[in-house]
């Protein structure tokens, strides 16, 4: 019995009598008699209560019980939590001018990552170089204040706005937060605070306040919070979060919630100064090559030489010649748009860039199949015209290079599950004609085709 006793102590965490936090969340517990644990906030505010009003405190007769009455207060190992093995700290790697890397080494390392897109890369280069030139100006010379470069960048959807931020961040070793402008909601209302963003960066940085005043958050669906066009509604989720925004992009201190999205009495507080704090928005923004089209239209005159009303319909880039002026019409107020300087917009993915993006980035999904066929040591080849046709199916979905992971593994499904089958296969070659539900795709045995580099390396191990 008394084995099982502590097995479960070593193997489930402590729970608060009070609170029901796990030892995790409100930290170590106090043992008290009757085998009752209570974490040291739900303590103090029982002291304080019995302080400040003079009377008996429940919590506290409870702890009186004799021990016959408490048996019936053990909590079940179905609501226990178990605890989780210790991860091993790994040194975190601060940035500083010294390892701050160059622009165009900023460039070229997403270059391997991110296909085309050679303005948006270069924009986002610059601007992040600027911005942490400025923390250390700022730190060296107290005199010298440079504005924050906050970015507005615009483009449809799948066009790789949201990993090129990632790809971005991994390359600085800065704590990222990444979240959605559709949770937001004014103060007061259900859904998240705006301060909900900072909590997620904290998060981030392993609730290293310092650390997390240096890092990026990246606002995605920016285009959503626009303000609504009927005035009969309290605007909670549009207009109103973009003023909530406000305070955070320009920089001032907030109070943060730690450890959770929505401030409350049980959660405790930090304060966070946003000034260092570089914001990425971003958004499809749908109708507002529209807004575009009719601007660019009305500068048209009358005669031989007048522009064509249908000069922009086929312009896949329209966005590129967005102003101020177009996203105020969208819903954007004044204010929030003055606080992002920086206002960019991403190409839309055309034939050939979907097909270099299936096959050239460092973590192109073809590598990624050919990774797992190459686990049961099979070797898979993509025809070029196959590629074609991926892209042209991806094309007509109308979702950027998203489609593409949709459209490959719908025809991978049936080779995924018959290759494993057979242990004598040892190339699959996919086809155009496989693709276009004409045939099948060209399997040829070991015998026949020559096996991997890696493939025989493993066999040549298992051999040995």
């Amino acid at each position: 019995m008394s084995d099982e006793i502590n097995r479960n102590t070593n193997e489930y965490e402590e729970i608060c009598y009070l609170c029901r936090r796990p030892e995790s969340k409100a930290g170590k517990m106090i043992h008290i008699p009757n085998n009752i644990c209570i974490c040291s906030d739900c303590m103090q505010k029982t002291f304080d209560s019995m302080n400040s009003s003079g009377f008996s405190n429940p919590y506290m007769d409870m702890m009186n019980f004799p021990p016959n009455m408490m048996g019936g207060m053990e909590i079940p190992n179905n609501q226990k939590i178990k605890k989780t093995k210790p991860k091993e700290e790994k040194p975190v790697e601060k940035l500083d001018r010294k390892n701050l890397p160059a622009p165009h080494i900023i460039k070229e390392t997403l270059d391997q990552y991110v296909i085309g897109q050679e303005q948006a890369k270069k924009v986002i280069s610059v601007a992040v170089y600027n911005h942490y030139k400025r923390i250390a100006c700022m730190q060296d010379d107290l005199d010298m204040e440079i504005e924050k470069s906050n970015m507005l960048m615009l483009g449809p959807t799948g066009c790789g706005k949201t990993y090129l931020v990632q790809t971005l961040a991994r390359i600085l070793k800065v704590p990222l937060a990444i979240t959605d402008a559709t949770t937001l909601t004014e103060a007061g209302y259900i859904g998240d605070d705006v301060e909900s963003v900072l909590s997620k960066l904290l998060a981030a940085a392993d609730n290293d306040v310092e650390r997390a005043e240096q890092g990026i958050i990246f606002i995605d669906e920016i285009d959503k919070i626009a303000k609504k066009k009927s005035t009969t509604n309290r605007d909670v989720s549009g207009e109103s979060v973009q003023q909530g925004l406000l305070k955070l992009l320009e920089g001032s201190e907030v109070e943060v919630p730690v450890g959770a999205t929505n401030k409350n009495a049980m959660v405790p507080m930090t304060t966070m100064n946003t000034r260092n704090i570089l914001f990425i928005c971003s958004g499809a923004f749908p109708t507002l090559g529209e807004i575009i089209k009719n601007r660019l239209n009305k500068q048209s005159s009358i005669g031989f030489r007048a522009d064509l009303k249908d000069k922009y319909d086929k312009d896949k880039n329209i966005l590129s010649k967005v102003t101020v002026e177009d996203l105020r019409e969208y819903g954007m107020i004044p204010e929030f748009l003055g606080r992002l300087p920086i206002v960019f917009s991403l190409e839309e993915l055309d034939k050939d860039m979907l097909v270099r993006i299936l096959k050239e980035p460092k973590y192109a999904i073809l590598k990624q199949y050919q990774r797992l066929l190459l686990m049961d040591e099979v070797d898979l080849v993509f025809e070029p015209e196959a590629l074609e046709v991926i892209a042209e199916k991806a094309l007509e979905k109308k979702t950027g290079a998203r489609a593409l992971r949709a459209i490959i593994e719908e025809f991978m499904l049936d080779i995924m599950y018959e290759i494993p089958k057979d242990d004598n296969i040892g190339r699959v070659t996919i086809t155009k004609s496989y693709l276009e539900n004409k045939g099948a795709p060209i399997i040829e045995m070991r015998g026949v085709c020559a096996l991997p580099e890696r493939d025989q390396e493993t066999i040549e191990k298992k051999e040995g």
